[in-house]
């Protein structure tokens, strides 16, 4: 199979690097390419906006598959073109491209479909935003409706900084004809995370989660680039953040396109920012991001080139996702002034020394060959220095290792990739919720929901009072020397797990009676209250509205201590009442 790679950057080096890996892969070329690119793959002398010298190669080499890199040829319409030509291509049509080339598309099909997002508005006029901008007062974020390499979002603190952003885009024009409209929305706060997923149009199968970091210096301080570095996976998106990605965006998004008559095939990339138990849409992007595809494709274990093929057979139903369960970190060098003006040309040396680490790979972005045979810089950001380790803490420092060996003038870097993982994935847990077998999950989430709602740290494992009674009586007997608080233990069939954990513990625990069994829980409900004295064990109803209440529960506990929790309670009450109160006027309409 010849397999022809669009693009020049980061991510193409990543695709091609995985393409290449296929046992059913005999020839790659990539156009334009990079200097790194240069030692996998043929490189082709046609830029990636050469839509018709891309398309006549194609031919003359019958190319077997395409796979288009950027997102300027695929808003293009470039898949359209090769589709039209007989060729074989994976990306997204142009009409599906849309859901990252305009922003203002985006923005409405979200809001027709009901997929979360921040409240925005798009503007023709200089004028119309700016009253806007004053009648919102700020924060809020301004965007280029088109694509601008990743530089089109200004985060404004202040109505001043708004204005001036929105000059930049719309009379100074600073993004070209990206800036003919602009978005103008709520800034939203949280954690932003990346969620990408391959699908045909009808099928999302999911890649591992990821988190970018778009400002130049650390801290998240500094303008945005086109992303300084990243890693996999992220822990601000567990199980249960996943699957509601899945439910709530990912799906609906596809459907969402398929209903307008923009079937959506490819792979799709949600930028989203969480808040405890909020998700929101910040943007799509219609592609692999880079540098996010860099430690996403290295997690990837399985050959790439027969799931691109379902995606564009409309088969992916009857692929898998084999992820590698260790972690990768990518670490983005760039040139001295970048993201603002920088020099070319400027020879990097240290490769060979990197190239020689176990467990390390440099995807070239921003590269050329120079005369003497070397690597030269040729652009902003130049490398991706990509690791993978046992965990994210082992893969930030063999990166970061790594990274030291390179070196050219005026090159930086962030110093603080992975970090906002490690303090999660360091922080205490809170509350730990035991159920007695893994069929319990889909009940135990109702608490998980609760604690994300009020901002607390939860641990989750399966213990039986039965079958494992010695991992049960060990996590009991620990728990409160790791930080937890309190215990909510689910179980059903009258097995006494929340009794077994009470009997080794002076945390309050809280029984989650499980309707696993003919009898509807009850049984499961008699078998928790009945407590001998001296072992109390707090008990609420029976099934996910008892796992609910009892996230519930161990939030107004750790409240007595804590008054942000105490805060976010209060909040959660005036919402319940608001609803209530909501729905009386809605019934009196009809009454």
């Amino acid at each position: 199979m010849k397999v022809l790679v669009i693009g020049s950057g980061g991510r193409e080096h990543a695709l091609v690097w995985k393409i290449r890996q296929s046992p059913v892969v005999k020839k790659i070329y990539c156009a334009p390419g990079n200097g790194g690119i240069a030692g996998m793959a043929e490189c082709v002398p046609i830029e990636a906006g050469d839509i018709d010298g891309l398309l006549a190669f194609a031919r003359s080499e019958k190319i077997d598959l395409t796979v288009v890199g950027p997102e300027d040829p695929l808003s293009r319409g470039i898949v359209d073109i090769f589709e039209a030509a007989g060729l074989k291509v994976f990306g997204a049509s142009r009409k599906a491209a849309e859901l990252e080339a305009s922003k203002s598309f985006a923005k409405d099909l979200m809001m027709r479909h009901g997929i979360p997002t921040a409240r925005g508005e798009t503007f023709t006029s200089y004028k119309k935003a700016e009253a806007f901008v004053r009648k919102i007062g700020a924060p809020v974020v301004v965007k280029a409706d088109g694509l601008a390499a990743g530089k089109g979002v200004i985060v404004c603190a202040t109505e001043k900084e708004a204005l001036e952003a929105l000059k930049t885009i719309m009379v100074d024009r600073a993004f070209g004809d990206a800036g003919s409209r602009a978005v103008v929305e709520e800034c939203l706060t949280g954690e932003e995370a990346s969620f990408l997923a391959f699908t045909d149009g009808k099928t999302v199968l999911p890649l591992p989660s990821s988190q970018d970091h778009k400002p130049v210096y650390d801290d998240d301080k500094g303008p945005n680039t086109g992303g300084m570095g990243a890693y996999s996976p992220a822990p601000v998106i567990d199980r249960y953040m996943h699957e509601r990605i899945m439910q709530e965006i990912m799906i609906p998004t596809v459907r969402a396109m398929a209903a307008e008559g923009r079937p959506y095939k490819g792979v799709l990339y949600a930028g989203l920012m969480i808040d405890r138990d909020r998700i929101r849409v910040l943007e799509f992007n219609a592609r692999f991001g880079d540098p996010e595809a860099q430690p996403l494709l290295m997690r990837m274990k399985n050959d790439i080139v027969p799931v691109m093929e379902a995606v564009i057979e409309g088969r992916l139903d009857k692929c898998r996702l084999d992820i590698d369960d260790r972690a990768t970190v990518c670490v983005v060098m760039a040139s001295g002034g970048y993201p603002g003006t920088y020099k070319k040309g400027i020879p990097i040396s240290g490769l060979e020394s990197v190239g020689r680490m176990k467990d390390v790979f440099v995807f070239h972005a921003g590269t050329r060959a120079d005369e003497k045979g070397g690597i030269a810089a040729s652009g902003g950001r130049v490398l991706g220095v990509t690791a993978i380790g046992d965990t994210v803490k082992e893969a930030i420092t063999r990166a970061y290792k790594a990274a030291a060996k390179i070196s050219w003038k005026d090159a930086h870097f962030r110093k603080d990739i992975g970090m906002k993982a490690l303090k999660r994935f360091e922080a205490a847990p809170r509350v730990g919720i035991i159920m007695g077998s893994d069929s319990d999950l889909g009940v135990m989430e109702g608490a998980v929901a609760m604690l994300k709602k009020f901002g607390i740290s939860y641990e989750m494992t399966v213990a039986s009072a039965h079958r494992s009674p010695e991992k049960a009586v060990a996590f009991a007997g620990g728990a409160r020397a790791r930080g937890m608080q309190v215990i909510i233990a689910g179980a059903g069939h009258a097995a006494h797990l929340a009794g077994v954990l009470a009997a080794h513990t002076t945390l309050p625990v809280i029984g989650v009676p499980i309707d696993s069994s003919c009898l509807q829980g009850m049984d499961a409900l008699l078998s928790t209250v009945q407590m001998p004295p001296g072992i109390p064990v707090a008990t609420v109803s029976i099934g996910k509205p008892g796992a609910r209440n009892a996230g519930i529960l161990a939030a107004q506990m750790i409240a007595l201590s804590d008054p942000g929790v105490a805060a976010l309670l209060e909040a959660f009450k005036a919402d319940m009442a608001r609803e209530v109160d909501a729905k009386s006027e809605k019934l009196a309409k009809f009454v």
